[in-house]
């Protein structure tokens, strides 16, 4: 199970891999790479959004039917690189930055620095007006190289975590499993609070410390999120909420069954959750923009929580 280094390492071997066998199978090559070919087309997804430069003509050409590979510009991106000084500078200044980050493994850290030292060299001017500018990541950066380097060191987490749907934090020991993005950045892991797989958010973690207790989570199947993090089951219980525009971008965030305008400009919004408690909180947010209308025992518990927000405002 990779993480985002793993990943990153998997997709430059891809590369090659590809170069030498046109015409590839998705399956053969998820095979050999040892991911579910969901993963491997989302790896081909990223691949024609990189290339020798920002330009069109010098990004990777690669496309899938579902069956096969192709790679239709081999010729054209396998030529000597050769940067442009705004990107030497764009490089140089984000492989500093990163080679700063906490956690970061000892042996990454060497190799990015020995690759940032040569393209110093060849870089010229450009590497000078590099190192007049330097970028410093929030919080969220250090969790990710802690997390990183747990899952390769295959050490165990402890974490102070941020419940939105409960509103509190928890203390946990998690075995980490693998970091993923989908809209944001998340952890997959084992956790020993709830004896179950759980999935972090980067963002809520407040604090994070790396254990010396060896990381031995459960063999469990990979979760498919080619459709998203969250994918409600078809026997989930239905809810039916109405907003106003302005909280039409809850059916930007929450996947739905159906979405109806309503002649105010909003929507009526059709969903289904495992969790209807979980959407309490998301009514009181809306306040005046939204409502929930039904089931209506959720629909009561909603108002009821609005009201003792109000009263507690009057004491």
């Amino acid at each position: 199970m990779a993480n985002a280094i793993d990943q990153t390492r998997r997709m430059l071997s891809l590369v090659t891999y590809l170069r030498e066998r046109p015409g590839a199978r998705v399956s053969d090559v998820a095979r050999a790479f040892g991911v579910t070919e969901a993963e491997l087309i989302g790896d081909l997804n990223v691949l024609p959004l990189c290339g020798t430069s920002f330009r069109g003509g010098d990004l990777l050409d690669i496309d899938t039917d579902g069956e096969r590979i192709w790679w239709h510009n081999v010729d054209d991106v396998a030529q000597p690189l050769r940067l442009a000084a705004d990107e030497a500078a764009a490089l140089l200044v984000a492989a500093r930055a990163v080679a700063n980050l906490p956690g970061l493994r000892d042996s990454d850290r060497q190799a990015l620095l020995r690759a940032t030292a040569k393209i110093e060299g060849a870089a010229g001017e450009a590497a000078g007006a590099s190192s007049r500018l330097s970028v410093t990541f929030e919080s969220e950066g250090s969790v990710f190289a802690d997390v990183d380097r747990a899952i390769a060191e295959r050490r165990r987490l402890w974490i102070r975590y941020y419940s939105p749907s409960r509103d509190e934090l928890t203390e946990r020991e998690v075995d980490p499993i693998r970091l993923f993005a989908v809209g944001h950045t998340y952890f997959e892991g084992w956790c020993y609070l709830s004896e179950d797989r759980r999935t972090f958010r980067l963002d809520r973690v407040a604090e994070i410390r790396l254990l010396d207790t060896p990381s031995d989570p459960p063999r469990v199947e990979p979760r498919d999120l080619s459709q998203g993090l969250v994918q409600p089951a078809g026997d989930d219980p239905e809810v039916v909420i109405e907003v106003g525009p302005g909280g039409r971008w809850v059916a930007e965030y929450y996947p739905h069954d159906l979405a109806e305008e309503l002649p105010d400009g909003g929507l009526r919004i059709t969903l289904r959750t495992p969790d209807p408690g979980s959407l309490r909180r998301l009514a009181l947010r809306l306040g005046r923009d939204g409502r929930i209308v039904s089931p209506a025992d959720l629909a009561g518990s909603a108002r009821d929580a609005a009201a003792q927000a109000l009263s507690a405002y009057g004491e």
